[in-house]
């Protein structure tokens, strides 16, 4: 843990203002405002398990993000899952059940996990699932999605279970959503914000944020467009290019502080959503939050990774409690070194210095092996 800042004591005031922005952006609507002040009962109670794990030397993230499935029916520009080959078309042998999955997502309720976000691929194809999760109110379950497979079924859904919160990837207007997303997906995901908005649903959206779309997506223009169906959350992730080619997409500094006052301007005048930046001003909150400092992410296949962008793992859900991952050489050694709070040019310092990172493993691997030997 860093001696200077308090990493717990940041992610929990983060879950505290979401939960209490949240509400607010509820107000009008008696079931949404009755579930979000229910969760905010359950958030308190996960805190302070959360905070007596910390006075005992154990650190419990209240974020977890679990890819629930590999498949995906979209072939997204610059998709850094599709480059890293951990999304494909058909579903691949070997995830976790929905069996499995249902029983991490009971023992992150039990160690105090407060919002899972459910990503892919493409997680609304695994819809048992996310109907399981929705039988956990006192978790938050943003389900990160490409829209193309809402359907009446899932509106009943989400109308039944508010814990469970549709955020649509959307990368500005018509032209930026379609050059990225393909034919007719701007015109599916509008649709879908009038059908929440419609069922007085809680929904947002997630914006990719490029060095062509950064003006765009701060713009009152596209704002309004998402207020006026109801969008209460915008969640803005920093472009993370994976290829040569896609290089020149990744946000440089002037990008980041457009983005950075942008969202600043934009919670000021549009105070009636919740507006989330990733990586964000790092600096603000001591460096990069993954590995366990704020949140890890489990992969379709088991593996307990640092994040989505850094695919690394040395232990397995399958395998081990999420205790025993939150403790793994690899993530141990990520927290206690200085990898996580270097400099870095691009959104993602886990991906960038990807190299030092497979180091740290195979270093880790190594000592495993000498202490497994002698024993």
């Amino acid at each position: 843990m860093d001696e200077e800042f308090d990493i717990q004591a940041y992610m929990t005031r983060g879950v505290e203002r979401i939960v209490a922005e949240s509400w607010k952006a509820t107000l009008k609507d008696p079931r949404e405002s009755a579930f979000m002040l229910q969760f905010a009962a359950a958030s308190k109670k996960a805190s302070r398990r959360r905070t007596e794990a910390e006075r005992k030397g154990e650190h419990i993230p209240p974020f977890l993000i679990a890819s629930i499935t590999s498949s995906c029916n979209l072939h997204c520009a610059g998709c850094y899952s599709r480059c890293n080959h951990a999304t494909v078309d058909a579903a691949p042998v070997g995830q976790l059940t929905d069996a499995e999955w249902l029983e991490i997502f009971r023992e992150a309720d039990e160690i105090g996990v407060s919002f899972i976000l459910l990503a892919g691929g493409e997680p609304m194809l695994r819809r048992d699932i996310i109907e399981a999760a929705g039988k956990m109110p006192d978790i938050i379950f943003p389900i990160f999605t490409n829209g193309t497979y809402m359907d009446e079924a899932y509106l009943k859904l989400f109308d039944k279970c508010r814990n469970l919160i549709p955020v649509m990837s959307i990368e500005g207007g018509r032209e930026e959503t379609e050059e990225r997303r393909g034919k007719g997906v701007y015109e599916k995901l509008l649709s879908n914000m009038n059908d929440l908005y419609g069922r007085g649903l809680l929904f947002g959206v997630s914006v990719t944020v490029t060095t062509r779309n950064v003006k765009e997506v701060i713009s009152d223009r596209f704002l309004d467009t998402l207020v006026a169906r109801g969008c209460k959350l915008a969640v803005y992730v920093e472009f993370v290019p994976v290829t040569e080619e896609s290089t020149e997409l990744a946000p440089g500094e002037t990008e980041r502080v457009i983005l950075r006052d942008g969202i600043a301007r934009l919670r000021e005048v549009y105070q009636e959503m919740v507006f989330v930046s990733f990586p964000g001003d790092e600096k603000s909150s001591g460096g990069c939050i993954a590995a366990g400092r704020g949140f890890f992410h489990i992969n379709s296949h088991g593996g307990a990774e640092p994040c989505p962008f850094s695919p690394y793992s040395d232990v397995n859900a399958r395998d081990a409690s999420l205790r025993k991952a939150l403790r793994s050489p690899l993530f141990t050694a990520l927290r206690s070194g200085k990898l996580l709070t270097d400099d870095h040019v691009g959104g993602c310092v886990l991906y960038e210095k990807r190299n030092e990172v497979e180091a740290v493993l195979a270093e880790r691997t190594r000592t495993e092996k000498a202490v497994s030997s002698v024993s």
